[in-house]
């Protein structure tokens, strides 16, 4: 099985593709709501045939993945299921970080074998260097012939597959959006601090970045607990109310900064960093309006 159908030609669904093809998978279809949108894809791979019908892109692969938003997929899977297409020689991929492989049940039903399929990396553009999922981590949860599949299509692309059981689909998806989404909003917070200083987004954000770049290092050198440092980890209660003082200007972000605070003051009790009494006297400070 090496004839691979893109329904959803989007951010990840092009990414994957470009990525397929440099790993001698047959790129026969990339399929989106816009034919616009689904030429450029096509223009960025290389390869398959630019379509706006998705029965039409699932018949031409053997492999069939839906990209799609997560609100897209039971409705396109049941759209596909009321094909006369023959699906018992087809595996069918979501990739859905959320949703369990169940939605895909009428194809199942069909003969097809089913999985979710999600990189646990975002992707900004649909020109993605196919050399970017080295290494990547794949969460995967389906039947099990299916998953023998996956596992061997992650190894391909030079990824890691781990499995994941349906239930925990919601937990999974919320360290990843915590991860890397979140990440990005305390940065724009954080951006948005610097530039009361004078500095403009730009110069703000260069300022930053070595220091994000300085922890993610550290995080991957030594571990997370290690890597913690600042005021509340040292409970320095004189710097910390400074902060809640200075953010009383900025709607949201005292309360946001408290609940980040008291989770690393709870890393500071696990790891035993400060004595009990510190650690009193933090939450007390951090629990005052």
């Amino acid at each position: 099985m090496n004839n691979i159908s893109i329904i959803g030609a989007g951010r990840l669904g092009t990414s994957l593709a470009s990525a397929f093809g440099k790993k001698g998978y047959s790129i026969k279809a990339l399929s989106c709501k816009k034919s616009s949108s689904a030429k450029e894809s096509q223009k960025i791979v290389g390869k398959g045939k630019a379509l706006t019908d998705n029965v039409r892109a699932a018949r031409l692969g053997d492999l069939v993945f839906l990209c799609l938003p997560d609100e897209e997929i039971e409705k396109v899977a049941a759209q596909l299921a009321s094909s006369n297409i023959d699906w018992s020689k087809k595996l069918v991929f979501h990739c859905s970080g959320l949703l369990p492989s169940k939605i895909l049940k009428p194809l199942k039903d069909k003969g097809a074998l089913i999985a979710s399929f999600h990189p646990v990396q975002s992707f900004a553009q649909k020109k993605t260097d196919p050399a970017d999922f080295k290494s990547v981590y794949f969460g995967l949860e389906g039947c099990s012939k299916a998953l023998t599949s996956a596992r061997k299509i992650v190894r391909k692309l030079g990824g890691h597959p781990f499995i994941l059981k349906a239930k925990d689909k919601a937990i999974y998806h919320s360290a990843c959006s915590i991860a890397s989404n979140f990440l990005v909003v305390l940065l724009d917070m954080a951006v948005s601090l610097l530039k009361q200083t004078g500095l403009n987004e730009e110069k703000a954000f260069q300022v930053l970045l070595p220091l994000v770049q300085g922890t993610l290092h550290n995080v991957k050198k030594f571990n997370m607990d290690t890597s913690l440092t600042g005021p509340v980890i040292r409970g320095d209660q004189k710097t910390v109310n400074s902060h809640l003082k200075a953010l009383r200007a900025f709607p949201s972000y005292p309360e946001t900064y408290r609940k980040l605070a008291e989770q690393a003051l709870e890393i500071a009790r696990r790891e035993k960093r400060l004595s009990s009494q510190k650690i009193r006297a933090m939450k007390a400070l951090l629990e005052e309006r």
